[in-house]
């Protein structure tokens, strides 16, 4: 208890209220973008944040409202409004806790190092572009209090003494909202990104029929922000994990993720999910216990309840610097280093998550699409290590192939055509003892093989099949079955 909360007092309570000060305009910008009121996605945040301090599966780790998440609910709220909001929000928890129990989180394991460096580098990206409208049509003080906030952010902690006593970015924060609130210049602030709420939440059950059609309505969206959620929340523990050099538990995390969504949706909040900028803000904080986060969660609420007046005097050029600074350090350096490393194939699944992800700027989209090209070039390797051999035996009447490799889908081709149909042996030998069977697609291919040289009077004779490559073999294969035989050779 006391390591997993308490052995960091000081960073993660600093860490905490930095993470929260960050959050509230992301959180207010998310709701605008998913066309409910602001305090929506601070609510949501709020509950998230606390939540999932208890019930996550990763210490450190920062849960909200995000862009991601409020993208797919533009629809359903301006189809069908804020209640329906609520009620996919619930059961979107519910999915996430089954995907929990179903241990659906082992599914991380098919996703390459290189499609998570093309994650990375693709966020560091957006959230760099996503400050642009606060630097776009400004006066040249904002470009002046932004440099100013990357200078204490990365030199104050040189400083002797008291380097040390707090995050930079916090000390950021407050030197700049200081200059702003003495010296009165005309830039934006939090206060002008939305109204704050002047109370603190309270349980609100979803006002929808509760009817198959509200199911039939709210259950895409569920699906959706469910997949999405856990996506993104995944890829965000495997990054922290490898910031931290700890272990996650994910089947958990995805439980906490349902859990504090269902509990966002009981104060009328929206659907969130784990947040890689906001994390990597509370690590370089000095964040790492599960105190962090439930200070962030709690402090959100206090700051936007009690101290509005103050909180919406923070200008948003400081949170532009410390969102730069997130953009920079979560990018991801050496990967461009690498380029002239790493192979090829490697290469174009890390430049195709990042093109991907950069231009629909759905996360989900492009690691789906960098996990899919991984896969093809995974088989396409593996499909080229197939080779077979031929010798004759018993003065050219008997002509032996030795198989050896993986035959499935991607090299069942190859193994066909290595074959000399043509050639007159009274009887083949293909010696499969250090070759393995995979899918249908082989077996069907192996069925063609030996229908070929049968039809050209070549008695064929198989040796060597392994345990599992039997098992396929015999339970699919129809070379043995004459009506098969005519039903598979039909047209050819």
């Amino acid at each position: 208890m006391k390591l997993s909360w308490f052995s960091n007092l000081k960073g993660d309570t600093l860490s905490g209220i930095v993470v929260a000060l960050a959050l509230i305009p992301e959180a207010i910008a998310f709701s605008i973008i998913a066309g409910v009121d602001p305090k929506v996605g601070l609510y949501a945040s709020f509950a998230i944040c606390v939540i999932i301090a208890f019930a996550g599966g990763r210490s450190g780790m920062i849960s909200a409202a995000t862009g991601a998440m409020a993208l797919l609910m533009v629809t359903l709220v301006k189809e069908h409004g804020l209640q329906y909001l609520l009620a996919a929000t619930l059961l979107t928890g519910v999915f996430q806790i089954l995907a929990g129990y179903l241990r659906l989180a082992e599914l991380m394991r098919f996703v390459s190092r290189s499609v998570v460096t093309g994650f990375v580098n693709a966020l560091a990206i957006l959230i760099f572009m996503a400050q642009l409208p606060e630097l776009t049509g400004v006066t040249w003080h904002v470009y002046a209090m932004t440099a100013a906030g990357l200078a204490i952010i990365y030199g104050f902690p040189y400083l002797p003494v008291v380097g040390k006593l707090l995050p930079s970015p916090l000390v950021c924060i407050l030197a700049l909202t200081a200059v702003y609130m003495l010296t009165g210049m005309e830039i934006r602030s939090v206060g002008d990104m939305g109204e704050l709420p002047d109370s603190l939440p309270v349980f609100l059950w979803p006002e929808v029929p509760l009817n198959l059609e509200t199911l039939m309505i709210i259950l895409p969206y569920s699906l959706m922000l469910a997949v999405v959620g856990l996506l993104e929340s995944m890829m965000t523990a495997t990054i922290v994990d490898d910031l931290t050099d700890t272990k996650s538990d994910k089947n958990r995390e995805c439980k906490g993720q349902g859990i504090a969504n269902i509990g966002a949706g009981l104060i009328g909040g929206m659907a969130g999910c784990a947040m890689i900028g906001q994390s990597v803000i509370n690590i370089k904080s000095g964040g790492r216990r599960r105190l962090s986060t439930l200070i962030a969660g709690v402090a959100l609420l206090l700051m936007v309840v009690f101290l509005s007046d103050w909180v919406s005097q923070i200008p948003m050029a400081a949170l532009v610097a410390v969102m730069i600074m997130v953009s920079i350090g979560t990018f991801s350096w050496e990967s461009i280093r690498d380029l002239s490393k790493h192979p090829m194939s490697t290469n174009v699944v890390m430049l195709a998550t990042v093109a991907v992800t950069v231009g629909t700027h759905n996360l989900a989209i492009g690691v789906f699409v960098g996990v899919l090209i991984a896969a093809m070039n995974f088989a396409n390797k593996v499909g080229n290590i197939l080779y077979i051999g031929s010798d004759e035996a018993e003065e050219g009447s008997r002509r032996i192939y030795t198989v050896v490799g993986q035959v499935f889908f991607a090299s069942s081709e190859r193994f066909a055509e290595a074959f000399d149909f043509k050639e007159t042996v009274q009887k083949v030998t293909i010696d499969l003892s250090r070759a393995h069977f995979w899918d249908i697609t082989a077996v069907q291919t192996l069925d063609r093989v030996v229908i070929k040289f049968r039809r050209e009077g070549t008695e064929v004779e198989l040796i060597g099949l392994n345990e599992a490559s039997a098992t396929i073999v015999d339970r699919y294969a129809v070379h043995d079955d004459p009506e098969a035989v005519e039903k598979l050779m039909g047209g050819h």
